[in-house]
């Protein structure tokens, strides 16, 4: 491929709008989404949620036409450390969101692992640590999602590690790359999440540049994860508290990371995720958006909107 080929592609996803659910009257509506995205300089976003976009494919497709839109990605979620019949559990509403991605002529399929405590009591569900059989467990069933949704769709899978899961750390995130097939699953690689974690996104770039096949884009406030370390908190009580914060005011640098991905010499997408659930004022998300753009442009010489 040629330099001008292998870019770094900034787009947005629902989430920078405040939009974690189908339907919830705290979240953006998805019309003034689509808008704002547009209006901010954006060309790609995620389909965030399914259902929140319209599934209908011909719809969403005038939608995202009207507005100069494609999307890059759809988001599925997974527990298949649980046994070999979490396929079963998996498999249909992943098929969904396969469908419509690939109708969209999406490429990529961001996989998000189950969290192993209660998001809101914040108490353990399951152990945080995960038995050998556990492990391979996961193994077999990201190596399964990642055949079906290739071989079926022509989709991509990127594991995306995660706050409260478990694959968070860093010698998590290496043990799930070292024993899955490189051919069927990739990293997305979310630079909040892994430094919520204490993993270094440039670390893992240059260690696996061959894993590294989809990024989401954000940062975290070192000054409230101290608070969150020191009170426990679950993911979904440190993010309303603040631990997401608008780039460049925190960590990982992410001028280091444009620098660092823009080095692997390949195309790539690099999705801003802000976390803002939820939003109590609809006008709050967009002039981030807009500020983030700006601000990711200006960090590589091949990053680029499209």
């Amino acid at each position: 491929m040629s330099e001008v080929e292998n870019k770094l592609i900034i787009g947005t996803a629902p989430d920078s709008w405040g939009v974690w659910f189908a339907d919830d009257p705290k979240q953006t509506p998805w019309e003034r989404f689509l808008d704002e995205a547009a209006e901010s300089g954006y060309k790609w976003i995620e389909l965030g949620p399914y259902g929140y976009l319209p599934t209908d494919p011909s719809r969403l497709a005038d939608e995202l036409a009207q507005r100069d839109l494609r999307v890059s990605a759809g988001t599925v979620f997974t527990a298949f450390h649980r046994g070999v019949d979490q396929w079963d559990v998996a498999w249909e509403p992943a098929r969904k969101v396969a469908e419509l991605t690939a109708a969209m002529g999406g490429k990529h399929i961001v996989v998000i692992p189950a969290m192993w405590r209660d998001d809101v009591t914040g108490e353990a569900v399951e152990n945080g640590e995960l038995t050998a059989e556990q492990w391979d467990d996961l193994f077999y069933g990201h190596n399964k999602l990642g055949k079906v949704l290739a071989e079926e769709y022509g989709l991509q899978q990127q594991f995306h590690s995660h706050a409260d899961s478990h694959v968070c750390v860093q010698p998590d995130i290496e043990r799930f790359l070292q024993d899955t097939d490189p051919n069927l699953v990739t990293l997305c690689l979310d630079t909040g999440h892994a430094e919520y974690g204490g993993a270094s996104s440039v670390g893992l770039i240059e260690k696996y540049p061959e894993r590294i096949g989809y990024l989401h884009l954000k940062q975290i406030d070192p000054e409230v994860l101290k608070i969150v370390r020191e009170q426990n908190m679950t993911w979904a009580a440190a993010n309303q508290a603040g631990v997401m914060t608008e780039p460049p005011n925190g960590l990982p640098d992410l001028s280091k990371v444009i620098d660092a991905v823009e080095k692997l010499d390949k195309p790539i997408f690099g999705i801003v995720e802000q976390d803002m659930y939820p939003v109590a004022d609809f006008g709050v998300p967009m002039p981030i958006a807009q500020r983030t753009c700006k601000y990711l442009l200006s960090c590589g010489s091949r990053t680029r909107v499209q």
